[in-house]
C-alpha cells in the first residue's frame, strides 16, 4: 500500500515561522512533522511514500531526498508556485500512486495514529476517514460518525472533526481535472450516497496550524519523552 504526505501548503497561519520554512518541516520534540508520519508509516510497514510539495518544497526534497536514509523511497509531486489544495494534489499525485487505495495524511498534523489499522479496513465505498474529538478551533465538528459511516447534518447531533488522516479508493478522483480542488465537496457528495466509512482515533491529535498550537504540542510532547 502507498501512502502520500500532503506538504504542499503555504501555512499562513504560521506566519512568520514559515516565511523561510515549509510548515511540515517545523519540529515537535525536535523532529520534523513530516518526519514523524515517515516513522509512524514505516513502523507499519508502509515504505512506498508520495509527497506533494510547492511553497519552499525545495527544502522538503533536499532533506528527504529519495528517503532511504529514512528507510523509506519518496517520489514528489511538485506543484511548484501553484499549490492544487487537497483534492487537486491528490489528482495531480494519480499517476504515482496507482489504482489501489491509498492512505493521505496531512504534513501538518501530529499525531500517535497506527497506520496499520488503515492495512485492515476495506471501505464499503470509496474512502475511510479517521475521525478526532473536536478541538478548541472546530468545536462544532466536521461530520457525523452513524454505523461507521460519515454524513453531513445541520441537526442538534454529536460531529466529529477529520483528522487529515484516510484511506482513498483513487475512484473518488474519476474524471477529476488536475486543477485548484478542495476535498471537502468531493467527500460530502460521496456521502450521500453512502460511500464515505470511518472511524475515531482517541489518541493522541494536533493539527499544528498556529505558532500557539505548535508550542503547546512541543510542550506536551517533550512531557511524554521526559517521562519515558
Amino acid at each position: 500500500m502507498k501512502a502520500m504526505i500532503l506538504a504542499a501548503g503555504r501555512g499562513e497561519r504560521m506566519k512568520p515561522l514559515t516565511d523561510n520554512c515549509p510548515k511540515p518541516l517545523l519540529k515537535v520534540a525536535g523532529v520534523a512533522l513530516i518526519e514523524h508520519h515517515l516513522n509512524n508509516l514505516k513502523a507499519a510497514g508502509i515504505t512506498d511514500i508520495v509527497i506533494n510539495i510547492a511553497w519552499l518544497g525545495e527544502q522538503i526534497e533536499s532533506y528527504f531526498r529519495d528517503g532511504a536514509e529514512f528507510g523509506v523511497q519518496i517520489q514528489y509531486s511538485n506543484e511548484r508556485d501553484n499549490a492544487l489544495e487537497t483534492a487537486g494534489g491528490i489528482v495531480n499525485a494519480l499517476p504515482l500512486l496507482g489504482e489501489q487505495p491509498f492512505i493521505i495524511v496531512n504534513g501538518d498534523i501530529y499525531c500517535d495514529y497506527d497506520f496499520s489499522q488503515l492495512q485492515q479496513i476495506e471501505p464499503p465505498g470509496l474512502a475511510h476517514l479517521v475521525m478526532v474529538e473536536n478541538p478548541e478551533h472546530n468545536l462544532k465538528g466536521d461530520f457525523v460518525v452513524a454505523d461507521g459511516l460519515l454524513n453531513v447534518s445541520d441537526e442538534d447531533v454529536i460531529k466529529y472533526t477529520y483528522s487529515g488522516i484516510g484511506l482513498y479508493d483513487p475512484k473518488l478522483f474519476a474524471g477529476l481535472s488536475v486543477e485548484k480542488l478542495p476535498l471537502a465537496p468531493i467527500l460530502i457528495r460521496a456521502m450521500a450516497t453512502n460511500s464515505i466509512s470511518g472511524s475515531i482515533h482517541y489518541g493522541i491529535w494536533s493539527d499544528v496550524g498556529t505558532p500557539e498550537r505548535l508550542q503547546i504540542i512541543n510542550q506536551f510532547a517533550n512531557q511524554l519523552l521526559n517521562e519515558k
